[in-house]
């Protein structure tokens, strides 16, 4: 058994723990207002004298604590309560540096209940809060670099979104122009024999006496011309929507195009209809296929019409506009941010909800009832705009109407002169007796084009490939024309067959014609400079007005 401590050893020992923990000692008699203070406590003050007055030393703590630590001892004497807790900053004497303090307090109570005696400790944990403070600072810290990555992640989960949004748009895109180029090549060349024939059954009807025979053939023809006409514009739609159509982008006056296209617009659509146009002062100029930019304005005339069968109000209206990097970045298709045209169709008619709005031009996709639509006029116009580097955009909400906003590229060659059409010369006008060379691995259609061209007082020469041109390029020095299909077998097709023949025969003019090209003569969407083409199905009247065209005016 250890010995006893004598009195001293426990004043060593209590001295000793109050500096190991860094602890000073207070008591106060409350009834006296005194304080006494062990010298580890006028350490921690930074305190070198004191007066023993329990003001004094209450005056040490910061004004904004001081309030609250006498609010905490008076609760615990109310409430009988034998201890008590604070924590206070005070601002050291010696340095007028502000510490925070953390004071236990013992309290005594005397006979009638009063508070008597107050005795504890008091620790500097200045060190303890400031660990706290950046230990909290840095949870915060952490906090927002984990809501700034998940914000990055919810970033790059929403553009891969719409990336893998536009893989699937493209592979469905790809998938049609596939089944489309591979029937197109045929189908367009079975067209043309047939919508030729039509044409010399035209034709030959005017030189036969008027009967009742004649009077129904004439229907027949009729009623199969609009068939096959109808077959062709699927084709087209089907071209244009998988972005395969061959363009021949011209600058053009927006406006004016506008204007004629509802000048047309005006005499189909009916009096139930009020169509209006508001152009815009000072628009810009665009570089896009005339032809194919007024069939998507009437594809959109038309739906418009149709969504509106008690009639209502269209409103065709152009503009210039900025696309900027936030209306880009939302988009799914790949689109240049900067100046864009804008050619709007508004309609007052029935609308179409969210669910139809996410299908709307997708071909075969139709609101309309059976017989009325192919569901490729949207499909038309998405394709043709996608190709011509613009964006088209669709707003609609049921029962309060639609509006299709158009937007195309501006034309920024400032000398350009816009486009403002020529006039086709008519069969009269086409008579001609120059050589051409037809080019046409499909014997049917070889014979049509040589007949025709034969009629139009041509010579004409033909060839089944590219081989068979090339000899008789070499056989016969008088040919003025080069007319050649583009896909044809054989290992040469109609674009290294030009450019052969071109080389033996730099002044010779050349007319490409197919019913589906890709890569050959259209390069990003677009016919290569200084081409000429005429897409089949083609008539007598457009071949021999194209025909006459190139040898009178074309380019050598």
């Amino acid at each position: 058994m250890s010995n006893p401590l004598q009195l001293g050893e426990h004043d060593e020992l209590l001295i000793l723990a109050q500096e190991a923990g860094g602890l000073g000692i207070f008591e106060w008699q409350v009834q006296a207002g005194t304080v006494r203070v062990s010298s580890k406590l006028m350490s921690i003050y930074g305190m070198t004298q004191f007066d023993g007055r329990y003001e004094t030393w209450l005056s040490c703590l910061y004004r904004e604590d001081r309030i609250r630590y006498v609010d905490i001892l008076e609760t615990a004497f109310a409430e009988k309560a034998h201890n008590a807790q604070a924590e206070f900053r005070i601002v050291r004497a010696t340095d007028d540096e502000m510490r925070w303090i953390e004071a236990r307090r013992i309290i005594f109570y005397d006979a009638d209940g009063k508070p008597g005696r107050v005795v504890g400790v008091s620790v500097d944990i200045t060190d303890r809060k400031r660990n706290l403070a950046q230990l909290r600072a840095f949870a915060e810290t952490l906090e927002e670099r984990v809501r700034e990555r998940t914000r990055e992640l919810e970033t790059e989960n929403e553009a891969r979104r719409k990336a893998e949004e536009s893989l699937r748009q493209a592979q469905k895109m790809e998938a049609v122009g596939q089944l489309t180029g591979g029937i197109a090549h045929d189908f367009n060349n079975l067209l043309t024999i047939i919508l030729g024939g039509l044409d010399v059954i035209r034709r030959q009807i005017g030189n036969l006496p008027p009967s009742p025979a004649t009077a129904r053939i004439e229907r027949s023809r009729d009623m199969a011309v609009q068939g096959a006409q109808r077959a062709a514009t699927l084709t087209s739609r089907l071209l244009a929507f998988s972005r395969q159509q061959p363009l021949a982008p011209k600058p053009i006056d927006a406006n004016r195009l506008v204007a004629d296209v509802c000048e047309l617009l005006r005499r189909t659509l009916g009096e139930p209809v009020a169509l209006e146009t508001v152009l815009a002062g000072g628009l810009w100029q665009i570089n896009a296929d005339g032809n194919q930019l007024e069939n998507a304005l009437v594809n959109l005339a038309v739906n418009a019409r149709d969504a509106m069968p008690g009639g209502g109000k269209m409103t065709i209206e152009t503009a210039n506009c900025y696309l900027d990097d936030a209306y880009v970045s939302s988009l799914t298709e790949p689109l240049k941010t900067g100046q864009y045209v804008q050619i709007a169709v508004t309609d007052t008619g029935t609308g179409m909800d969210a669910s139809t709005l996410e299908h709307v031009f997708e071909p075969f996709f139709t609101t309309k009832e059976v017989g009325k639509g192919t569901g490729l006029g949207l499909s038309q116009v998405y394709g043709f705009v996608h190709q011509s580097a613009g964006h088209v955009k669709i707003y609609s909400e049921v029962g309060h109407g639609s509006t299709v906003k158009i937007y195309l590229p501006r034309h920024l060659d400032a000398d350009a002169r816009p486009d403002v059409g020529t006039a086709t010369p008519g069969a009269a006008e086409v008579i001609g007796r120059e050589s051409i060379l037809v080019v046409e691995d499909d014997d049917a259609l070889r014979a049509y084009t040589t007949e025709i061209l034969n009629e139009l007082g041509y010579r004409v020469l033909q060839a089944p490939n590219g081989a068979a041109a090339l000899d008789i390029i070499e056989r016969e020095p008088e040919i003025d024309l080069l007319f050649t299909d583009i896909v044809m077998p054989g290992g040469i097709n109609g674009k290294q067959l030009a450019d052969e023949a071109l080389l033996r025969r730099p002044k010779l003019k050349v007319l490409f014609t197919t019913g589906y090209t890709r890569n050959a003569i259209v390069h990003r969407g677009q016919l290569d400079p200084g081409v000429q083409l005429i897409s089949k199905p083609f008539s007598f009247n457009e071949l021999s007005a194209k025909v006459r065209t190139i040898l009178v005016d074309g380019p050598e």
